[in-house]
């Protein structure tokens, strides 16, 4: 190993130069612990993290290794990456949400059309369940008033009645779940139709302004 302190880099010795071993050998260049900065045939396992380059027999540097990073700058390097990833991805999304938009609609109009047929398939199914519902409530009642009969004249209730009722019971929070869940699709399609309305409109008034710029003035 050769060094000469300060900023100087050390010479390769003529006894190397003139050696066939050495010529087809890369040489690596480093910095040590003084500041010297060192040629070698190897770099240190101590100073391999602070970077270092590698250098041809006709001293020529070929490959730059760059020292390696701090835990501090590994995560921020990591946090530079997924912002660069999530703006990527919200960059696609839009411009295929764009593209959707104006392939499927010509006018605010339209997607106001497609959003009452969504909402209106979405009520019919939700008064079918309710429709469902007020028809197993009947059906509890009918069964309680004959279990309430057999008790008033000290009969036995039927074991058919009382199986019914709690079978129905767990039919009738069934359909309730089931109603809510179709009431909640209704506001994420009204939601979803008026986000795609406000798209739209942006993506026509942009049209609009570079048709306005292209054309020739008057």
């Amino acid at each position: 190993m050769f060094s000469v302190r300060g900023r100087h880099i050390v010479a390769v010795l003529a006894v190397w130069a003139a050696s066939p071993l050495v010529q087809a050998a890369n040489f690596y260049r480093y910095t040590n612990d003084y500041g010297s900065i060192v040629v070698d045939f190897r770099v240190p396992a101590e100073y391999v993290n602070r970077g270092y380059e590698i250098l041809n027999d006709d001293g020529m540097v070929i490959q730059v290794v760059p020292p390696a990073l701090t835990s501090e700058q590994r995560n921020n390097e990591q946090a530079r990456r997924k912002r660069e990833l999530d703006a990527s991805l919200e960059q696609r999304r839009l411009q295929e949400w764009d593209e959707s938009l104006l392939r499927r609609y010509s006018t605010v109009e339209d997607i106001e059309a497609a959003r009452d047929r969504a909402l209106r398939d979405l009520k019919i199914r939700v008064s079918i369940l309710k429709s469902n519902r007020r028809s197993l409530r009947q059906k509890i009642e009918n069964a309680q008033a004959r279990v309430a009969e057999a008790e008033r004249v000290g009969g036995k209730p039927s074991a058919t009645d009382l199986d019914m009722i709690e079978e129905t019971k767990r039919e009738i929070d069934s359909t309730e779940r089931a109603i809510a869940d179709r009431e909640a699709q209704i506001e994420a399609v009204r939601a979803d139709f008026w986000a795609d309305s406000q798209r739209f409109k942006q993506l026509k008034e942009v049209v609009e302004l570079r048709r306005s710029l292209e054309s020739p003035q008057r």
